[in-house]
């Protein structure tokens, strides 16, 4: 019998090291079948965060250093690269923002002008032609332009294909139409977004469209989601549209939820009236903050696979001509996106509650699922396996997942209560789905719970749920992390002294709000969180510019509620333990903000720390800044919680 040893939590010795976090948690993008390869983008930490493009079974990446694919459109960027003809393929360059051309074998050469003003994203090889979306900078805090453009592979005009718009996704050219997705401010892309169909004329553009689906006071319906047209063939199209469902359930209801409808569309680009594919009360689609994400794939013999998330996702095929629906048995159960089919075959990137993230290749007739980069746990020993639990919330239901500490060679003293480690995702319009995960396995390895919570205003649970932080930002969110933090105080599984909360960019602002409003946590860490909305307003970018309009008020009518929720206004009610990891690139929450909260806890006396990072974004891809991170973490949760931490130096805390 292995002997088990008795030690407090939290200073359980872990093999997982910060060191292993930078290759611990892929992050993977564009997969696509090219030939008989499969290929795909992954940021490579170990090479200062570059996105490469890989390929499958060879030795060197098909775009090898410094090249790095990566887009800045709607900053958040998406779709920087797609296969062309043989082995070619087209790819933005991060540096540059300009559109290359290039195969294994041969240099990559630029096929769009040297503009500094211009980006490009969400690239489309489709009809002998590149699509894509190009954004164009004119002044600062001026909406930039965008468009749907035409861009000739050997480096000719670009071609202005539809513009009109404040924001443009999803370009789909099929025989002489285009069908897109585009809104405008305030919206964002999950509260109304429009599906538009056109005909090209002979200039190369479309002069006028039709609104076929989605949009403001659609089908009855304040706001409609549209998002991911796809031809099935010259005249008929299949999309996803929140909320409306023209067919109730069986039990009467018609949830707000992204469901598959089609449209059939004329040779000069007039829409029917929608028709829904499957109703169900889960959701096909998600927070469009990426370019090019896709939930659903059409399939040989008018069959559809799609993601179908409740909570957690489950991959389903429907069959249109019988309306029979299988769900398919596989580990994939969060974070799955839709890349690429080729006949029964579909390549996938997700993970699940046992296997952590990877791209897949699933075979449907087969019913087999292959890891084609990723999916294997390093110790299945430690896996830190999620718990769904739900807990009572002034506003609802609060839903969640709990990873209890583990580790097969260490037990706490009876008696003794686990500390706990809140996590509040960034967004705020985003979700968790408790999957396993390396990034967690490192604290509950240590003897350190972690909640991971779906605060009201996550998707995943229909649009009533995404929408109860309308105007309630860091109020409602910090309710419901409240009331799971001492739900699962109140469960006997966490000691009431000893909660720490951390979150990233929307995130963090949660932190701070329930830092400076609650008594619940003792010690909190925000990454490039938001701590002053007017700062926020003043400095982020135009993506977010009008995002918050619906979470707390327009500006500058609701001048005084952005003063009164931001922890800034009020620094006096900073008094917690507090870690602050910035990025000095960061062009969404800029280094300010962490900088004046810094200055805020010093006033106070408050132990903290602030460390930044030369050279990192919004969201960190270095691997020394990632190894670093979780190492001053780890050791900021033991100096504020009260255990002695294994395997990392010291952090010091100005104000200790």
């Amino acid at each position: 019998m292995a002997h088990i040893e008795e030690r407090p939590y939290g200073s359980w010795p872990s093999p997982i090291r910060p060191a292993d976090m930078p290759t611990g948690s892929l992050r993977l993008g564009r997969a696509r079948y090219v030939g008989d390869e499969i290929w795909w983008a992954e940021s490579v930490p170990a090479e200062r965060g570059r996105t490469a493009v890989f390929r499958a079974g060879a030795e060197a990446p098909a775009l090898a250093a410094p090249w790095s694919a990566r887009s800045r459109v709607h900053e958040y960027g998406g779709g920087a690269w797609t296969p062309l003809d043989g082995d070619r393929f087209a790819f933005v360059e991060q540096s540059d923002q300009r559109v290359y051309v290039a195969s294994p074998d041969t240099a990559p050469m630029p096929v769009t002008p040297d503009d500094p003003r211009a980006c490009f994203g969400d690239l489309v090889f489709a009809d002998g032609d590149l699509w894509g979306v190009r954004e164009i900078h004119a002044r600062a805090h001026e909406t930039p332009a965008r468009g749907i453009v035409r861009i000739p592979l050997d480096g000719g005009e670009v071609t202005s294909v539809v513009a009109g718009s404040d924001f443009v996704a999803f370009p789909a050219p099929r025989a002489g139409r285009l069908a897109w997705i585009a809104w405008d401010h305030p919206d964002m892309p999950w509260d109304a977004a429009e599906l538009r169909i056109g005909a090209i004329g002979a200039d190369g553009t479309v002069a006028a469209w039709t609104v076929a689906a989605g949009g403001r006071a659609s089908a009855g319906h304040p706001r409609v989601s549209a998002l991911q047209p796809e031809w099935t063939g010259d005249d008929e199209l299949v999309f996803l549209q929140d909320p409306p469902l023209a067919v109730p359930l069986a039990d009467g209801t018609r949830p707000a939820r992204w469901n598959l409808f089609s449209c059939h569309v004329s040779a000069d680009g007039r829409a029917a009236d929608p028709e829904p594919i499957f109703p169900a009360d889960g959701d096909t689609g998600g927070a469009l903050w990426q370019l090019g994400a896709r939930w659903f794939a059409p399939l040989p013999n008018d069959r559809i696979l799609a993601v179908m998330t409740n909570g957690r996702s489950q991959l389903a095929v429907i069959d249109r001509a019988t309306g029979e629906v299988t769900e398919l048995e596989t580990p994939l159960t969060g974070d799955v996106l839709v890349h690429d089919a080729r006949g029964g075959r579909v390549l996938l990137t997700g993970a699940g509650e046992r296997v952590p993230g990877g791209l897949w290749q699933l075979d449907i007739d087969a019913k087999s699922l292959e890891a084609v980069r990723g999916g294997e746990l390093a110790d299945d020993a430690l896996a830190a396996v999620a718990r769904p639990m739900t807990f009572a919330g002034p506003n609802g239901p609060v839903h969640t997942f709990y990873y209890a500490p583990h580790h097969p060679g260490f037990r706490a003293p009876r008696g003794e209560l686990p500390p706990a480690l809140v996590l509040v995702h960034g967004g705020p319009t985003g979700h968790v789905t408790g999957d396993v995960s390396p990034a967690i396995a490192f604290f509950t390895s240590r003897g350190i719970g972690v909640l991971d919570v779906n605060y009201g205003g996550s998707t995943g649970y229909g649009r009533a749920y995404r929408e109860r932080l309308a105007g309630a930002w860091g109020i409602a969110d910090v309710a419901d992390v409240r009331a799971a933090a001492e739900g699962l105080v109140e469960r006997g599984l966490a000691d009431p002294a000893r909660l720490a909360i951390k979150g990233g960019s929307a995130g963090g602002w949660t932190v701070l709000c329930a830092l400076a409003d609650t008594d619940v946590f003792s010690a909190g860490i925000s990454r490039y969180g938001v701590a002053d909305l007017r700062m926020l307003l003043a400095e982020t970018h135009d993506f977010e510019a009008r995002y918050l309009d619906s979470l707390v008020g327009p500006w500058p009518e609701a001048e005084a509620d952005y003063i009164a929720r931001s922890p800034l206004s009020r620094p006096e009610a900073l008094r917690t333990p507090l870690l602050i990891l910035q990025g000095s690139e960061d062009p969404v929450v800029p280094p300010s903000q962490s900088e004046a909260l810094r200055d805020a806890v010093r006033a106070n006396g408050v132990p903290h720390a602030y460390l930044l990072f030369e050279g990192e974004g919004h969201g960190f891809r270095r691997a020394e800044t990632i190894e670093r991170c979780f190492a001053a973490e780890l050791a900021f949760l033991g100096s504020a919680l009260g255990f002695a931490p294994s395997g990392v130096p010291a952090l010091a805390l100005d104000g200790a």
